[in-house]
């Protein structure tokens, strides 16, 4: 059996070792791992984001209201600790998300991660049949 520990890494500060192993501990997403249309939901210290996975990096993101108070497509770089060292196509708990967006030159960095949720398919279902106004077969619907 392999073993899945984190082992320090000895040309690694303790510093970027301990938060390697903070974060396998708070638990966070591999991109790669999720496929394209899931909707993840993330909480930061100070906004709630929604991202819609448009596979590899790519995603529809808004929630923040200066830069995507409506969704965007962004490119998710990954998540960091706040200095210069990045995980990359990963989203942490404890960790800042940093994506690139199309209106902006430098990369934008989230406050903290406190959560991070999948949106279920059955929510999804929810919602699409939310979103759907109430027409009947018989009804003349403006919005056909």
């Amino acid at each position: 059996m392999p073993n899945l520990m984190f082992m320090p890494h000895p040309n690694l500060s303790d510093e970027i070792n301990r938060n390697i192993v903070q974060s396998e501990i708070e638990g966070g997403v591999l991109l790669s791992a999720l496929p394209p249309s899931t909707v993840l939901h993330i909480e930061t210290q100070n906004h709630r984001y929604t991202a819609v996975l448009l596979g590899g990096s790519e995603a529809m993101l808004s929630g923040h209201p200066e830069f995507c108070p409506e969704p965007v497509q962004v490119a998710i770089s990954g998540s960091t600790w706040g200095g210069a060292m990045l995980k990359q196509r990963y989203i942490g708990r404890g960790m800042h998300l940093e994506f690139c967006h199309p209106d902006y030159r430098t990369p934008i960095i989230t406050s903290r991660i406190q959560e991070i949720r999948e949106q279920s398919s059955d929510e999804r279902k929810d919602q699409t049949l939310a979103d759907q106004p109430n027409c009947h077969v018989d009804d003349s619907c403006p919005h056909d």
